[in-house]
């Protein structure tokens, strides 16, 4: 697929069906990752690919960090609640959780930056999966940033899970969408003069 189509056409995809996805269609994905800009050549992601019951831990904490927030975790609502939020995990045959790994070590680099090559990544992983005919939707959100996702994940202080890539064969037709006309969007600076 032409990259300039793959960008008009690709749309996040909420809703898949079961049937697995093949290993090397994941391995296609992983690998248009690892090629995102980064500065310094530093790689900063980091993939971890969520199969099977290897989702379980993941719909476990998204329970945990669900009861949290309530009072009384024990009334019908709120266990209905926590199935629910255990059951994301379960959404898409294939979740790859994706974080940031900074090269802290090195004094000149930027976190800031880090995060855009991971950023970077992600939009490569949904470009291909994409145009391998696979839905894909980039999932974040308070459980994806708090403390017990990162101890699920091994990462460490500096780390930051930057989402969650839920993947596999769309169930749905692609919505239309639009976008604001560019020019709207763009200054267009020619001359010496000052910006704002």
């Amino acid at each position: 697929m032409d990259v300039l189509k793959a960008i008009r056409t690709r749309r996040s995809i909420g809703k898949v069906k079961p049937d697995l996805v093949e290993k090397d269609k994941i391995e296609k994905i992983l690998e248009a990752a690892s090629w995102a800009p980064n500065h310094h050549m530093t790689e900063p992601w980091k993939f971890f690919v969520l199969t099977g019951e290897g989702r379980r831990p993941l719909g476990r904490i998204l329970a945990e960090i669900a009861k949290e927030g309530m009072e009384d975790p024990d009334t019908p609502q709120n266990r209905e609640k926590l199935k629910r939020a255990e059951a994301k995990a379960f959404r898409a045959p294939v979740i790859i959780a994706v974080a940031c790994t900074p090269a802290v070590a090195k004094p000149n680099v930027e976190k800031i930056e880090e995060q855009a090559a991971v950023s970077a990544a992600i939009q490569n992983m949904l470009l291909t999966a994409h145009a391998l005919g696979l839905g894909a939707i980039w999932r974040t959100g308070k459980p994806a940033y708090h403390p017990k996702m990162k101890a699920l994940f091994g990462l460490k202080e500096e780390d930051e899970l930057m989402g969650f890539i839920y993947l596999g064969y769309p169930d749905i037709e692609p919505p239309l969408r639009t976008r604001t006309p560019v020019e709207k969007k763009t200054i267009w600076i020619e001359n010496d003069q000052p910006y704002a």
